[in-house]
């Protein structure tokens, strides 16, 4: 007997809640700014022509949006049906189905919240969830061959075991995407509870810059010297963003010290909260990368947090342990010297977005991230690196990295096409605590010519830097060196990042053209 063309229709719609489901789950535990079904439903949105669009709401009123979205939901329900109808008839037809849905949902994420991966992972998990289901109900649907013992007969035979095989694997999916869909409208709470306290948070002493003139080289197109909270680089392990209550949250200091030390948010605030800016770099940033971001700093010297506590004789590290139970080691000088580490509260005059580190994190000029960037801190342990180790180091990095003397070019980029003649050649450089005296640029391998450089009041960010360069109708390449104020000359020996960080020059290919070939 033929397996009702209805379960591989109900197999369709429970694999495609759960897949969506699954989906919400992904997105909610990374924090995405959307999650794709909503991303899905604001694309559809924008893509409606005005007069249609101001129609429906002159008619719907507040209704149109609600509406629209059941829309989308009837019309995935519809869909998953057809697609699960569609598997025991012609399979590659019915997976062509659930991938284009896929891309379809990553356009939609690409369009409103860009390519990163945590951006796509949500979706491609509903999709692969969306495969594995199916086949799961194709094993359970199968037909079994006829044996040859027994007789033919023309009435239909009971279909009980296939029926309750059917049952159990509709309940199992339907439950894990259940549990899916609780577990992520649990998270969207908790993140929004904490977004609304994060919203009325008013931290004193916190102010707004705006990026120093003195700091702009003024050539279109280098990357702004400030970097607005959105575009800064993002590097954390932790699966699920933590979303922590300031009421709830608490940094203990401890370990190799004279007295414990335990802070609430609102003791942390209220002693003398200082501002910088700092530019902050993860090891893992290749040569020309851009896994590097200058912003204003607000919070609580390290230094005096450490001194009150009192550290002891022979404790050289500060193990640092986030919410999350991620550490890092850091020198214990370079959290209580002059260089001005901080427990930072705030991140260009607002409290910390919660992807970087709200309701406090750590900033440590002159090192690498994965050394001294605690996002969500919890604890500082005084301690030994000798008696310690820290999630990276634990995986071959490096115990301690100060930060390389780097540089990159913004302006022009590998594969721009440019006018002949003078060329404004523009990009970074940077050596936190150290400083840049200098950038020198090569033109097809020929002698290092130098640039000039905007003078920002601080050595713990990047510079913005410019050439003046002359180039003929033709293929070229420029390259980037730094100096730094202590002297040294930026390397061109090739290193990957792995354990300390990468090394070399940045070189971009770009094509000169006649403005005027008559």
């Amino acid at each position: 007997m033929r397996t009702p063309t209805r379960r591989w229709a109900v197999a369709g719609v429970v694999t495609g809640a759960t897949g969506v489901a699954a989906s919400q789950l992904v997105a909610s535990l990374l924090s995405v700014r959307e999650s794709p079904l909503v991303a899905v439903a604001e694309v559809a949105i924008r893509a409606t022509p005005g007069p249609l669009a101001s129609r429906a709401i002159e008619v719907l009123g507040s209704s149109a949006k609600p509406l629209l979205v059941g829309t989308i939901v009837v019309a995935l329900l519809a869909f998953f049906a057809v697609a699960g109808w569609l598997w025991a008839r012609r399979t590659w037809a019915s997976v062509l189905l659930w991938v284009g849905l896929g891309a379809v949902g990553l356009g939609a994420v690409a369009l409103r919240n860009g390519t990163a991966p945590s951006e796509t992972l949500p979706v491609l998990t509903g999709v692969a969830v969306w495969l594995v289901a199916m086949q799961v109900f194709a094993w359970v649907l199968a037909e079994p061959a006829p044996s040859a013992d027994e007789p033919s007969s023309d009435e239909p035979v009971a279909d009980a075991p296939g029926r309750r095989g059917f049952l159990a694997a509709v309940a199992t999916v339907g439950l894990l995407g259940a549990c899916s869909g609780v577990t992520a409208q649990f998270l969207e709470r908790r993140k929004a509870a904490v977004l609304d306290r994060r919203r009325l948070l008013r931290i004193p002493g916190v102010t707004q810059r705006t990026t120093p003139a003195r700091a702009r080289i003024g050539v279109p197109g280098v990357t702004p010297w400030r970097t607005e909270n959105d575009n800064f680089y993002l590097i954390h392990t932790a699966l699920a963003v933590p979303a922590i209550d300031p009421a709830n949250w608490r940094l203990r200091i401890h370990g190799m010290v004279d007295r414990e030390i335990v802070l609430t948010f609102d003791q942390l605030i209220a002693r003398n909260l200082q501002e910088e800016w700092m530019t902050l770099n993860c090891v893992s940033n290749e040569v020309g990368g851009q896994l590097v971001g200058n912003a204003w700093w607000s919070g609580v010297m390290t230094r005096d947090l450490l001194r009150e506590a009192g550290p002891l004789p022979g404790a050289d590290a500060v193990l640092q342990t986030s919410d999350d139970g991620w550490t890092c080691s850091t020198p214990l000088d370079a959290m209580t010297d002059d260089r001005g580490a901080m427990i930072a509260v705030a991140m260009n005059g607002e409290p910390l977005p919660l992807e970087h580190g709200f309701p406090a994190r750590t900033i440590v000029p002159g090192l690498y991230g994965y050394t001294s960037a605690c996002k969500w801190v919890v604890d500082l342990e005084v301690t030994r690196f000798s008696d310690v180790q820290s999630y990276w180091t634990e995986r071959g990095w490096a115990e301690q990295a100060p930060v390389r003397l780097a540089s990159r070019i913004d302006v022009p980029r590998s594969g721009d096409e440019v006018p002949s003649g003078r060329l404004a050649v523009a990009g970074v450089a940077w050596q936190q605590t150290v400083g840049i005296s200098e950038v020198q640029v090569s033109v097809d391998g020929g002698a290092w010519t130098p640039g000039r450089i905007a003078s920002p009041s601080t050595d713990d960010t990047w510079v913005q830097w410019a050439a003046d360069v002359r180039v003929e109708p033709g293929e070229h390449r420029v390259r980037v060196r730094a100096v730094s104020k202590a002297g040294e000359v930026q390397t061109g020996v090739e290193r990957n990042p792995l354990p300390d960080g990468a090394s070399g020059w940045h070189e971009v290919s770009f094509t000169a053209v006649d403005d005027d070939p008559l």
